[in-house]
């Protein structure tokens, strides 16, 4: 097929276009976030073009993927075409009652990432489906050997309480935090150093040498990033809120919504290199099996099969 889509979410992307379909990727002069194109700083397979929207004909595209409802209008012209809504993110404003802009339409799907995301938003009468996440995964392996805890999490200075920001401190008494992310280089916290937006091999290649992953969002669909460092063998500590509770099984990591829980596993982590190794053994064991590539393109080729063909 051939899907149109724009570049949001680059490690979402990353996983959808090593599919078997042609993706074609919305590109403009000022490579911003209405025209990205191609990713630069992970290898896309070359059945991912880029392209201009507004010379594409109806005739040229199979089915539009949108991510922001501000999409619709960028693809007017291309009337008749499927459209799937593809919703990355947990609601916001009056939770759970919250509704979603593609609510009551019957022009279109909309596709979860999360069954949690599925759950608080209000679709009404839209057709809903969930496709949880796909991982390519990590070059690397854990190796845990510096006393450190890791987080990857973006803009965790305006986020702040969203990101967990305000709970950095309660672990710094246990060992140094290393955050990585967009938007990071503000933050400014005794006992935590900031990588601004690394290449992804890179911030892999460095988380892998801390010896946990801590995750304190309180409020967030599913980020890509904590699948990633449980595919390269981390252990997590993370609050036990959103999809998290299902994404990390009891054998890999340890979850509460007691904080001093979670800064009392950040000490025996430290203290016990043996016991998160095997943390995050069975963390990589449930990642690639619940968020592998392979299962992740098959869930998709059949709703996308099943929505055209409908």
């Amino acid at each position: 097929m051939n899907i149109l889509f724009w570049h949001v979410h680059g490690s979402w992307a990353t996983a959808f276009v090593q599919g078997k379909h042609r993706y074609l990727v919305p590109v403009n002069e000022a490579r911003d976030e209405w025209g990205r194109g191609r990713a630069r700083t992970f290898p896309w397979p070359e059945t991912a073009e880029e392209v201009d929207v507004a010379a594409l004909r109806p005739d040229d595209v199979d089915v539009i993927v949108l991510q922001r409802p501000e999409e619709q209008d960028r693809v007017a012209h291309l009337a008749g075409v499927p459209r799937i809504y593809l919703e990355h993110n947990t609601p916001k404003g009056d939770v759970p009652n919250t509704r979603h802009p593609m609510a009551d339409r019957d022009d279109l799907a909309i596709v979860h990432v999360t069954h949690f995301n599925e759950l608080f938003w209000d679709c009404g009468g839209t057709r809903t489906h969930v496709i949880e996440h796909g991982v390519v995964p990590p070059a690397v392996r854990w190796t845990g050997e510096l006393e450190r805890l890791a987080v990857v999490t973006n803009e965790p200075v305006r986020r702040h309480r969203v990101t967990g920001t305000d709970l950095f401190p309660r672990f710094t008494p246990v060992a140094p935090l290393d955050v990585f992310g967009m938007g990071v280089a503000g933050l400014h916290l005794p006992g935590v150093t900031t990588h601004d937006d690394p290449p992804q091999a890179a911030m892999h290649e460095q988380i892998a040498r801390r010896r946990a992953y801590l995750h304190l969002c309180r409020w967030t669909s599913l980020g890509l990033s904590l699948i990633e460092a449980m595919q390269i063998g981390m252990p997590v500590l993370a609050l036990a809120t959103t999809e998290a509770v299902v994404a990390v099984p009891a054998d890999a990591g340890v979850l509460a919504t007691r904080v001093d829980t979670l800064v009392e596993a950040a000490q025996w982590l430290i203290d016990e290199p043996d016991a998160a190794r095997r943390l995050g053994d069975a963390a990589r064991d449930a990642a690639l099996a619940r968020y592998g590539l392979d299962r992740f393109l098959a869930d998709w080729d059949r709703l996308l099969e099943d929505h055209t063909c409908g």
